[in-house]
């Protein structure tokens, strides 16, 4: 499967920003579930070249602007072919040793309640049933709902409410498997969604460590391991760390983003046109004027 992709992330300030400094990982790499045939990220229309590879084997780049300025406009687009693989990523390029993925986070503390919902999972049948069965447990827990938790919001609160969204089920996941000793971390990037619906924000999921497979994908909000509708972007220890994007900004005043997403499956023969006629959306005519 070809997926088209284009995020667009605007930024706008109350008064003019006199330093902005933000930490970009929009960079997806291949893995042996996606390759990546088209890329490029630009700030305010530049098209950003110094992305590196971080400790993990992902792609980051740290922009920073001094000039005074009242918006930021980050695109990231491209045409990415992804395969399906059961979820199974293996093991991409990385300096960190496995076991640092059973360090646990603020947001990824396991409760009481996390770690006896986990313990109460089967062991008989191997890790990977034992994570299929530990996925099926968390939503069955914490249903779906929007509105109810934040990007702050620990597995521990949401698990006790009873209710979040896609990063409060990964990340309740990632505590309750760190709980019975298996690596897990937080997966950031797009999904297209099964339906035929349009999703418009980045999507996140889990992967933890299982002996012979290396690293599985787990989306417990859809109760599926990854697929190929699936588009892998950046990982860390929590959502905060495998956030696509994050900064600082001085300014006087308030802040707002707006985020949309568009992905769509490209048909064989069309992707340039595709890329194309994505590539040339413009921005809305408040954000052109700057």
């Amino acid at each position: 499967m070809k997926l088209l992709v284009r995020h667009q992330t605007v930024y706008r300030y109350d008064a003019s920003a006199g330093r902005v400094a933000m930490r970009l990982k929009l960079m997806p790499v291949n893995t042996p579930a996606q390759t990546v045939l088209d890329w490029q990220v630009s700030v305010n229309g530049d098209v950003l070249s110094d992305f590196r590879p971080n400790s993990y084997g992902e792609m980051e780049t740290i922009w920073i602007r001094r000039d005074r300025q009242d918006h930021a406009v980050i695109v990231a687009e491209g045409l990415v072919e992804t395969r399906e693989t059961h979820g199974v990523v293996g093991a991409p390029v990385s300096r960190v040793n496995p076991l640092y993925y059973l360090r646990e986070t603020a947001l990824t503390r396991a409760s009481n309640g996390i770690a006896a919902m986990a313990r109460a999972t089967p062991e008989g049948d191997g890790p990977l049933a034992r994570l299929h069965a530990l996925s099926a447990a968390v939503i069955d827990a914490v249903g779906y709902r929007t509105g109810v938790t934040t990007s702050a919001t620990t597995a521990a609160q949401a698990f006790a409410l009873g209710a979040g969204v896609c990063q409060d089920h990964a990340q309740i996941f990632i505590a309750g498997a760190r709980s019975l000793g298996i690596p897990a971390r937080y997966v950031s990037g797009y999904l297209l969604a099964g339906d035929g619906s349009e999703l418009h924000e980045t999507h996140g999921w889990a992967e933890a460590l299982v002996p012979e497979l290396g690293w599985v994908g787990f989306d417990p909000s859809n109760r599926v391991c990854v697929t190929e509708r699936y588009l892998r972007v950046a990982s860390g220890l929590d959502a905060d760390e495998a956030a696509p994007i994050r900064g600082t900004i001085t300014v006087a005043g308030d802040i707002s983003i707006d985020a949309d997403v568009r992905i769509a499956q490209a048909d064989d023969g069309v992707e340039e046109r595709q890329l194309q006629r994505q590539q040339q959306q413009s921005i809305p005519p408040s954000d052109a004027q700057h």
